[in-house]
């Protein structure tokens, strides 16, 4: 008599066949979930590491053979300084050219060569399963030598965070990798990149963690910081292996330092929220334009260009006056100054949609507030200010602390200093994280419609065992019920679920049968057998059938569920098969349930005997949305 396999059963060769099997292992459970092929990552991290420094060198001396073609008509690959130039009226065409041509290569070549470069990279490993276009491996670091060449207020490491992380990708598209595994390359990439610029390996491993990995395992871990290393290690041959912003370092660490750190730091948190809003405000305004956004590059470079007139210092890269800031040997006129025309020049000329980054100007505006600060601020000492308002406006606006303080320290040599810059990283992101919903990353990503939470957690699925949700009073029919039995109760009033587990007098799950399975049968299926005497033990079959275990977590079972496209899993104990629950899709929020109430319920339970109740539940709101 043929045996009809029901709809809950595996077909042949998938991951989750004879998973009936009471002899079946438990699955291996541990701490992480790497395996051997982090040692793969790891090895081809060693290619991405090298590409990411010798695509710093390239666009290092890019931007700087950009700046003397366009200021000094001469070929150099030594930046000028941009501070003692005399410039003219017609210097105001540079940077309007410079945004011309940038515009031109957005329109006719990749529009993602716009914008920051971090937006880009996080949208590309979010949203675009880790793969660039090799186009942006070449126009990426071009448009950014020619809008910072040409006079615009960026640094460097939005480009080469964008190129280094194409390189991972396009090398990680070379070989048959998960969308995972590919993102790991790629942020290896961009982490070896910043690198090289910087010379911060340690905070170029955790602006990965806090800003591109999404993720916090060995699998992204590791690759990650072989590539940073490799960095490191080229960039002493390559490139000038001293701390960029080499400072003196603070030697003795006294309790007011930490107020005044955690003062600088509420001020930067506070205009670095300004700046964010403004820079979106300044592109609602290009928005709202009767031309073509190839134009507005272009329209923004006459705002640099006028504000170059007013202080040359302002264009470009300008890592010469963070330099000043951090050795104390600049005037506080000058400071202000610098302050007010690179905020505004580099809000205008981001906000029109060139290519540049967020990093280097950040630095210098919040270098400049705290050097403002410790200048007015009896008894301080301004170029250790610089430094707090430098990380702190980090910190603040990009909404990675962790980074800001081990970047701030690793550029200037100044170890010591770290826990006062934590404590201004702490207190700037305290501040934007309270007033403003996204950084300023994250809402350029947010107005392309996609929405990213940067608030990392245990998944609850990872913590919960099936046990704990499972349904243990079970609705099931006998294997001795009889053909036309079920297909009266299915076809009846009486029916209350789509599925039922069958299973035998002593309780050991024989099969699901579903009310699809009944409707689907067929004369064909029953023409060799009497549906009156003939029982679902004799016509239906166990072969491959997905179940859980009690044991088991949630997140294994809602996998198991998604894969076999069930709605109920039957729940058997391992050693006996007898059944003993059921999972269905509402028992899985059950695990969301119990993670929500920790977030909620909120009690002072030394106080019970006082206040009569321990605990207070915080409602839910009526309407979604964040």
């Amino acid at each position: 008599m043929p045996q009809v396999k029901n709809s809950a059963s595996n077909s042949p060769g998938r991951p989750y066949d004879n998973a009936l099997a009471p002899n079946r292992p438990p699955a291996r459970l541990g701490d992480f979930t790497a395996d051997a092929r982090v040692l793969i990552l790891m090895a081809m991290a060693l290619v991405v590491g090298a590409g990411g420094v010798a695509a710093a060198w390239i666009l290092t001396r890019l931007i700087a053979l950009c700046a003397n073609l366009a200021y000094l008509h001469a070929i150099g690959f030594t930046m000028p300084a941009m501070a003692d130039l005399s410039l003219g009226l017609a210097s105001i065409l540079i940077p309007v050219v410079g945004g011309l041509m940038i515009g031109l290569m957005a329109r006719y070549g990749s529009e993602k060569i716009r914008g920051h470069g971090i937006p880009e990279a996080m949208e590309a490993i979010l949203y675009g399963k880790s793969r660039m276009d090799p186009k942006i491996a070449v126009l990426k670091p071009l448009s950014s030598a020619i809008s910072i060449g040409s006079g615009g207020p960026f640094g460097a490491e939005g480009p080469i965070i964008m190129t280094g992380g194409a390189i991972g990708s396009l090398f990680a598209q070379l070989f048959h990798l998960s969308a995972a595994e590919r993102k790991t390359l790629l942020v290896a990439g961009a982490a070896a990149g910043m690198t090289a610029i910087f010379g911060t390996p340690l905070a170029a491993v955790l602006i990965a963690v806090e800003l591109l990995l999404f993720e916090w395992k060995p699998r992204s871990f590791l690759p990650v910081t072989v590539a940073v290393i490799v960095s490191a290690v080229l960039r002493t041959i390559a490139m000038d292996p001293a701390p960029l912003f080499a400072m003196t370092p603070l030697t003795d660490l006294v309790w007011p330092v930490f107020l005044i750190a955690a003062g600088v730091g509420l001020c930067a948190g506070f205009l670095g929220g300004l700046l964010s809003l403004a820079l979106y405000a300044v592109e609602d305004l290009f928005h709202k334009l009767p031309l073509h956004w190839m134009w507005w590059p272009a329209i923004g470079g006459i705002v640099v260009g006028i504000g170059g007139l007013l202080d040359p210092a302002a264009l470009s890269v300008g890592y010469v006056n963070i330099k000043h800031m951090l050795q104390g040997d600049i005037v506080l006129h000058a400071v202000l100054l610098l302050l007010v025309v690179k905020a505004v020049i580099w809000v205008v000329a981001l906000g029109s949609g060139t290519s540049g980054g967020v990093l280097a100007p950040l630095l210098m505006i919040g270098g400049a507030l705290g050097f403002a600060i410790g200048s007015v601020v009896p008894g301080g000492e301004p170029a250790l200010y610089a430094m707090f308002g430098m990380a702190a406006m980090m910190a603040g606006t990009m909404r990675a602390p962790l980074t800001a303080s081990l970047f701030a320290v690793e550029l200037t040599g100044n170890y010591l200093a770290l826990l006062p810059v934590l404590a201004a990283c702490a207190s700037a992101y305290a501040v934007t994280v309270l007033l403003l919903k996204r950084s300023i990353l994250t809402e350029k990503i947010a107005r392309r419609g996609h929405h990213i939470s940067q608030e990392y957690g245990l998944d609850p699925f990872e913590l919960i065992r099936v046990r704990e949700v499972m349904v243990r009073n079970v609705d099931t029919l006998s294997s001795s019920m009889t053909i036309s039995a079920a297909i009266a109760f299915f076809t009846g009033d009486t029916v209350r679920h789509r599925a039922y587990p069958v299973v035998d007098d002593r309780g050991l799950l024989r099969g699901m049968l579903t009310r699809a399975d009944v409707l689907s049968w067929t004369r064909q299926d029953l023409a060799d057998c009497d549906p009156a005497t003939t029982s679902l033990a004799d016509f239906i079959s166990d072969a491959g059938l997905a179940v859980a275990h009690p044991e088991d977590l949630v997140g294994a079972a809602a996998d198991l569920m998604a894969h076999q496209e069930i709605g109920r899993l039957p729940v058997t104990e391992r050693a006996s098969g007898q059944l003993v629950g059921l999972v269905a899709r509402r028992d899985l929020l059950q695990a969301r349930s119990q993670m929500r109430r920790q977030e909620v319920e909120r009690g002072a339970f030394l106080l019970r005997g006082k206040s009569g109740n321990a605990t207070t539940t915080v409602p839910m709101p009526t309407e979604l949305g964040r």
